[in-house]
């Protein structure tokens, strides 16, 4: 009962927040770009919790269990990444005042380019927010719903719901505020749960700091094995990428970049919180190291998946009530501030690049509630499919869709030529396809297992096909 009281709670300050930042004057501008007044501060603390889904709360510190530490190569690439995003991508944004980052394929490449990113763009987030948020709901059912006796369906509907309210009249402008709140809620359950693990080793912060450091677990870097997909620069490189297309060429996640009040203040947004990623992840990470420890004090065998972890101790009661709680609010947090705000994108996106009515409010109301809707069906569709094998092949298919969009991206800003702009769809599904066929083909013939490095491939095959079906031209 405790926890369902803190949860309601919590929901209670988002639509305080909602309330306060959505005035009755609130239109399609501030949905969409919040009028071009957010602090860029604000936004920058609030993506750093945006960027951690609920997913990534509970899987982080087991991931240390597999591979141990390497993960913090992949944020030190995301540096690299996010530095390309504010001096390369952000300029031609703001140059061309975009509601929506596809509408530069318009301008650049034509309609069916601009289009067929849209298109991506809406089939990968809507899949892919809704199978992180459905493994959020599981998780929140088991532990704390089922308790209650609530049943799943209205689980799924009522945090939709809750989603929906609280940004159906002010958008991106209530996400930039809400989502600050949240990552403050996300960061202190996290510390408070180190301190309360740190306290059940019974060791001091120094002390529990230094065993960190000396577990083996603790390894970082992978620089001698070329073939390991920990390689240290597979996956600089990778973590580059994954930011650059993740956040760059992401509408959900450039959209509250998009609101700051100036390019300069959004370069400087999306540099703070590009380094904020790397003490970020190590938190979650020292939590792995810490609770592996308290398994081998307490004689606990260790989960077969990682993901069960940070659950097995913190949900399970086995640290207390109040980290329970805290485990609650923290997955609750990191889990609705990627859901709503890739809501609000999908209705941003819909509206401005598949039906071109940006100043249609009624039109934008309607699609919110549509996007909503379709949102809990696709939630509801995964609980009956129940197959862990289709989760996993959804994110791989939602892996593979973003190489498309760096192809197009990559193609407008590094060549002057025009494009085959009537093939472009063709390219851009024939290029995933082939990628597809050649990772099976390398594991079944090599024995070698592509990783992050696909998505590299994939948008370069956009790329060549785009550059051979095109001609030269003296525009742009």
């Amino acid at each position: 009962m405790i926890i369902l009281l803190t949860v309601a709670v919590y929901f209670a300050a988002l639509m305080l927040f909602s309330r306060l930042t959505a005035s009755r004057g609130a239109d399609n501008e501030t949905f969409f770009r919040a009028n071009r007044r957010s602090p860029w501060y604000m936004v920058a603390f609030g993506m750093v919790g945006a960027s951690i889904s609920g997913i990534t709360f509970v899987s982080v510190p087991g991931m240390v269990m597999r591979t141990d530490m390497t993960y913090i190569q992949t944020c030190i690439g995301f540096i690299l990444g996010y530095f390309t995003i504010a001096f390369v991508l952000l300029p031609v944004y703001y140059k061309l005042n975009l509601t929506t980052i596809y509408s530069y394929l318009k301008e650049r490449l034509g309609m069916r380019s601009y289009k067929t990113g849209a298109w991506f763009f809406l089939i990968s987030k809507m899949t892919g927010a809704a199978v992180r948020f459905y493994v959020v709901c599981i998780i929140l059912q088991s532990f704390v719903m089922d308790e209650a006796g609530i049943p799943f369906p209205a689980t799924v509907v009522g945090m939709t719901l809750l989603i929906w309210l609280y940004t159906r009249r002010g958008g991106i402008k209530t996400l930039v505020w809400t989502d600050s709140f949240q990552t403050t809620c996300m960061f202190a359950a996290l510390i408070l749960i180190i301190y309360n693990v740190i306290t059940q080793l019974g060791l001091s912060v120094p002390e529990a700091l230094r065993a960190i450091a000396a577990d083996s677990h603790s390894r970082m870097f992978v620089m001698d094995d070329w073939v390991s997909t920990q390689n240290f620069w597979k996956q600089i490189l990778s973590g580059a990428f994954i930011a650059i297309v993740m956040t760059g060429l992401d509408q959900d996640m450039m959209q509250k970049n998009l609101t700051c009040k100036s390019l300069r203040e959004a370069q400087k947004d999306v540099c703070t919180y590009g380094f904020a990623f790397v003490p970020a992840n190590l938190l979650f990470m020292a939590l792995g190291v810490l609770l592996m420890m308290l398994a081998g004090k307490e004689g606990v065998a260790l989960p077969a998946s990682g993901d069960e972890l940070l659950p097995m101790f913190a949900a399970t009661g086995s640290l207390g009530t109040a980290v329970t709680v805290l485990f609650t609010i923290g997955i609750v947090a990191a889990s609705f501030s990627s859901a709503d705000s890739a809501l609000t994108a999908l209705t941003t996106s819909f509206c401005v690049d598949v039906c071109e009515r940006p100043k249609d409010e009624r039109l934008r109301r309607k699609v919110h509630i549509g996007m909503a809707v379709v949102f809990v069906m696709f939630i509801l569709i995964f609980k009956v499919l129940n197959s862990t094998s289709v989760i996993d092949a959804i994110y791989v298919m939602c892996s593979y869709t973003y190489g498309p969009l760096l192809g197009l991206f990559a193609y407008g800003l590094l060549t002057r030529r025009a494009t085959n702009d009537r093939i472009v769809p063709y390219i851009a599904i024939a290029s995933p396809l082939l990628c597809f066929a050649l990772d099976t083909a390398s594991k079944e013939w090599l024995g070698y297992k592509f990783g992050y490095e696909l998505l590299m491939i994939n948008s370069l095959l956009t790329f060549v096909g785009m550059f051979i079906s095109s001609q030269p031209s003296s525009k742009h």
